[in-house]
């Protein structure tokens, strides 16, 4: 990815907690010449100071056949937002777009044992909804066991991480307020949570 030096994130709790946050990423590996993508909910931990990806396709999605012996690059990206020009200082201006980005380049391997298997679900529900754990764990083992069979769990220990983030940077004091105070009036939840960004890094 292709980061100007104003737009690099170096803090790697920084970066974790944007990945963390919008964990619902693009998984992408190539063969034979030909990318493939597949967009999947992630577990990011850390493990031996190593980030590691923890996720899972459908048994169905044959994406999964590539994830070994390939090199596979996860993108995190949510919020983003149109900047008009009109917000800056002068009129020799032209629009452009603000956003947060985080590419994750690692080595995967298939978790074939059963009972990691459901490890990863158990984690997964956890992760995403605690007040459903114990509905979860009163469904019959059985019905659980079934459905862990039509998944293909899967980890990515994470060799390279690149982090953008976007937000007005180079901008004057008083074109990065009058694009706050734009994109937090905005009904877009994207354009409001870019100035939640900005706000955090004046």
């Amino acid at each position: 990815m292709w980061i100007p030096e104003d737009n690099e994130m170096n803090d790697r709790a920084e970066i974790l907690d944007f990945m963390k946050r919008f964990s619902f990423a693009t998984i992408i590996t190539s063969k034979d010449n030909i990318p493939t993508a597949t967009h999947l909910p992630f577990l990011v931990r850390i493990a031996n100071e190593k980030v590691i990806l923890t996720s899972h396709f459908a048994k169905a999605n044959e994406h999964w056949k590539s994830i070994e012996n390939n090199t596979i690059l996860v993108i995190f990206n949510e919020p983003h937002a149109y900047i008009s020009p009109k917000l800056y200082d002068k009129e020799l201006n032209v629009p452009t777009w603000n956003y947060l980005a985080v590419h994750a380049y690692g080595k995967g391997i298939i978790i074939p044992q059963s009972d990691k298997v459901m490890n990863v679900l158990n984690a997964t529900v956890l992760n995403y909804e605690q007040d459903y754990q114990e509905q979860w764990q009163a469904l019959p083992e059985n019905y659980k066991r079934n459905l862990s069979k039509g998944i293909v769990a899967f980890e990515i220990e994470i060799f390279d991480l690149q982090a953008k983030k976007k937000i007005s940077q180079n901008k004057t004091e008083a074109e990065k307020h009058r694009i706050i105070d734009s994109l937090s009036k905005s009904e877009d939840s994207n354009e409001r949570l870019i100035a939640a960004y900005m706000l955090k890094n004046q």
